[in-house]
């Protein structure tokens, strides 16, 4: 089960390796062929160039959209291909509010951009004079434009470290049905603190956080990473359980419980995606502005449902 998590695209890559591979042989054919009978084989060159490169594309789009590994097709995604401010058919930028994790948020591209197929989420020290906030930070989400209900999220992500950095990956209800936070949950793939050497992965409920039930069942895990490269954070969503992944190991799973109080399940409804680069706060701690700027850089969103769901 876990190493399906980064499975979708091995496929892909083998299947474009061996296209390649083809087509050069075919055209080295072709080449040959040419030399023997002249301009009139002009004409086939381009043919079968050409459906060689359809073949290649046209299985390529398929393996993209099915994870040849337990059957999930691939429903939405952002590679982050196009430089500039976020994709807004896909993104959003929140709203700056009271909490610690949207006291500094901005929509500016000082601090969120997409450049070289990267998205730079980041935490800076504010030079907007106009702007009375210390420090401006990145946070965007897709409230409003996507959500979905079971599933499989992966994100591809780098890390910096810094005292007060915060950066998070993390689903949110689109209309929350069962009341304000945390009555209707909130589903946190990846926080990572200061300096840590771990990320941590919860779940946040009615349940969790005002009846304080916190170890039946556990809600919450601590991983280690790779700090300074890329990792991959996830989880797969079913009617009866959450299964939290790091780099394609699992880490741990939150069932629903049939005899508990409801409260401990409000995760039936369509959530949203939150990406974002925060600074400070309770958690957190203090803000070192000697490691500012801090970021978490993005290679790749993507998100995957059973077929047949």
């Amino acid at each position: 089960m876990g190493k399906e998590l980064v499975s979708p695209y091995i496929g892909l890559v083998i299947w474009q390796i061996l296209s390649v591979l083809l087509l050069v042989a075919v055209l080295v054919l072709i080449f040959c062929f040419v030399r023997r009978c002249g301009y009139k084989a002009n004409l086939l060159l381009l043919l079968v160039s050409s459906s060689a490169l359809l073949l290649a594309g046209c299985a390529g789009k398929e393996l993209a959209q099915k994870s040849q590994a337990g059957n999930w097709a691939l429903v939405w995604a952002d590679e982050f291909t196009t430089d500039g401010a976020p994709d807004p058919a896909r993104w959003g930028f929140a709203p700056r509010k009271s909490a610690d994790w949207a006291c500094y948020c901005a929509d500016t591209l000082a601090t969120t951009y997409v450049k070289d197929g990267q998205l730079y989420l980041k935490g800076i020290i504010n030079q907007d004079k106009t702007d009375t906030a210390k420090y401006k930070t990145a946070c965007i989400q897709t409230k409003d434009k996507f959500a979905f209900k079971y599933g499989r999220i992966e994100v591809k992500a780098k890390l910096s470290r810094g005292k007060g950095s915060w950066p998070a990956i993390w689903l949110m209800p689109q209309d929350s049905k069962y009341g304000g936070w945390p009555h209707s949950g909130e589903v946190d793939i990846m926080e990572h603190l200061n300096y840590d050497t771990i990320i941590y992965q919860t779940l946040h409920s009615g349940y969790i956080d005002r009846m304080n039930q916190k170890t039946n069942p556990v809600y919450f895990a601590t991983t280690p990473f790779n700090v300074g490269e890329y990792n991959v954070f996830g989880v797969e969503w079913y009617p009866d359980r959450l299964d939290f992944f790091v780099n394609g190991q699992k880490t741990f799973t939150y069932p629903k419980v049939d005899d508990a109080d409801p409260s401990q399940w409000p995760f039936d409804e369509e959530f949203y995606i939150i990406l974002d680069q925060a600074l400070g706060g309770n958690w957190v701690g203090h803000i070192d502005d000697k490691d500012l700027p801090v970021q978490m850089a993005v290679d790749w969103v993507r998100v995957y449902q059973k077929e047949g769901d």
